[in-house]
C-alpha cells in the first residue's frame, strides 16, 4: 500500500514538474518576444496647420418659394380657352385662361344702352331746369338714374374682366388641373404659379446662436440633388421671437436661382458664415480616430527617420471643412500626425513615414 502511494506521488511530481517546465519556457519566449523591438509600421503623415476660418453655424433647412399661389377663378363659368403649357414660365399679367363671357357681354350691351338713355335724360333735365320747366327734385332724380346706370355698367365690365384669368406675378406654372369645357365654381384652381428666382431657405438655430445672427450674413447651402455644389445667399429675416417648444429661432435666407435648379421643398444643409475669420488648427479628417472614450490622433515623435514612434493624443475636434477638421484642444501647430495607416498602431509603436503613397485610411473605433 505504501509502495503504491509512493509511486503515485512520484508520478504526480513528475507531471507537475513537466507542466512547470513548459510554462517556464513559454514565459521565457514571451519575454524574449516582448524584449525584441517591434517592427516599424509604414504610415503617411500630415502637419498640424494653422488656417483662417470664418466661424460658421450649421443647420438643416427647407427651400421655400418666394411666392406660390394656386391660380383660380373668382367667379363661376365654363372654360372657353387655356393659354398656357404646364411648366411654362410666364410674366405678370399673362393670360392663363378665359371663361365663357358671351352672356355677360350681351348683358353689358343692354346696360350700356340704359346708361346712354339716362345720360340723355340728365342732359335734358339740365337744360330744362333754368327755364323752370322741371323742379330741382326732377333733376336730382335724373342724375341718380344716370349714376346708377353707370355703376351697373362698371360692375358688369368688372364681372367680364374677372372671367379673364391672368398671372398675378412672374413665375413658373405647375401642372394643369382643368380642361377646356370644364365648369369652374368660384375658387376652383386652374394651375399653381410659383416664383423660384430668387428662392428662400428656412432653417432654425438654437437660442445660444442668436447673438451671432444678423441680417446680411453669408449663407451657403448644399442639396442632395446637386452633390458637391454650394449655393450662396444672404440672411434676410430673423424671427423676432423663439419657438416655445424648442427654444430655437427661425431664420430665412434668400438665394439667387437663375437656372431654377433649386426647387421649393428641397432639404438643404445650411451654413451661416460669420463676417470675421479666426485662426484654427486643422488636421486631415482621416487623422482622427473617433472613440467612445475620447477622440484621439497619433502624434509622430522622434528626431531621425529611424527613431520615429507615435504617441496617442486625445483631442477635441470641431468643425469639418473640405476634408479637414478644426482641433479645439490637444495639438499645436507644426506637430506631425498620422493621417493614414492607423489600424495597426498603438502607443509607442515605431513607424516609418512614407508620404509618397496612399495607405489604408481606416480609423480606430476602439482601444
Amino acid at each position: 500500500m505504501i509502495r503504491r502511494l509512493v509511486i503515485v506521488i512520484l508520478v504526480l511530481g513528475l507531471g507537475f514538474g513537466a507542466i512547470a517546465t513548459v510554462k517556464y519556457r513559454q514565459m521565457q519566449q514571451m519575454q524574449e518576444q516582448m524584449a525584441r523591438p517591434r517592427p516599424p509600421v509604414t504610415v503617411a503623415s500630415a502637419t498640424v496647420t494653422e488656417e483662417r476660418w470664418r466661424p460658421a453655424l450649421h443647420a438643416a433647412g427647407s427651400l421655400v418659394a418666394v411666392q406660390s399661389v394656386e391660380v383660380s377663378t373668382e367667379i363661376g363659368g365654363v372654360v372657353r380657352s387655356l393659354h398656357f403649357r404646364s411648366g411654362e414660365t410666364v410674366k405678370r399679367g399673362s393670360l392663363i385662361a378665359q371663361l365663357d363671357d358671351e352672356v355677360d357681354r350681351a348683358a353689358l350691351r343692354g346696360l350700356v344702352a340704359e346708361q346712354r338713355l339716362a345720360d340723355i335724360q340728365l342732359r335734358r333735365a339740365l337744360e330744362l331746369l333754368p327755364r323752370k320747366a322741371i323742379s330741382q327734385s326732377d333733376l336730382d332724380t335724373a342724375r341718380a338714374r344716370y349714376d346708377a346706370a353707370r355703376a351697373r355698367v362698371e360692375e358688369q365690365r368688372a364681372r367680364i374682366a374677372r372671367k379673364r384669368i391672368v398671372a398675378p406675378f412672374d413665375g413658373v406654372l405647375g401642372i394643369r388641373k382643368v380642361d377646356v369645357g370644364a365648369y369652374l365654381s368660384a375658387g376652383d384652381g386652374i394651375v399653381t404659379l410659383t416664383t423660384i428666382d430668387p428662392i428662400h431657405v428656412d432653417y432654425e438655430l438654437p437660442e445660444r446662436d442668436l447673438p451671432a445672427l444678423a441680417a446680411g450674413l453669408e449663407v451657403r447651402i448644399r442639396v442632395g440633388a446637386w452633390p458637391g455644389e454650394e449655393f450662396t445667399g444672404r440672411v434676410t429675416v430673423i424671427a423676432p421671437g423663439l419657438r416655445q417648444g424648442t427654444r430655437t429661432v427661425r431664420v430665412r435666407a434668400t438665394l439667387p436661382n437663375p437656372d431654377g435648379r433649386l426647387r421649393p421643398g428641397m432639404f438643404a444643409a445650411v451654413t451661416t458664415l460669420q463676417p470675421e475669420a479666426e485662426a484654427v488648427l486643422t488636421v486631415p479628417r482621416t487623422a482622427i480616430s473617433y472613440n467612445t472614450y475620447g477622440d484621439f490622433v497619433f502624434v509622430i515623435e522622434g528626431d531621425t527617420p529611424d527613431s520615429l514612434t507615435v504617441r496617442r493624443q486625445l483631442v477635441e475636434p470641431g468643425e469639418v471643412r473640405d476634408g479637414r477638421v478644426a482641433i479645439r484642444k490637444g495639438l499645436e501647430a507644426g506637430q506631425r500626425v498620422v493621417r493614414a495607416g492607423l489600424i495597426k498602431l498603438r502607443n509607442g509603436q515605431p513607424v516609418r513615414v512614407d508620404d509618397s503613397v496612399e495607405l489604408d485610411d481606416a480609423t480606430l473605433d476602439t482601444e
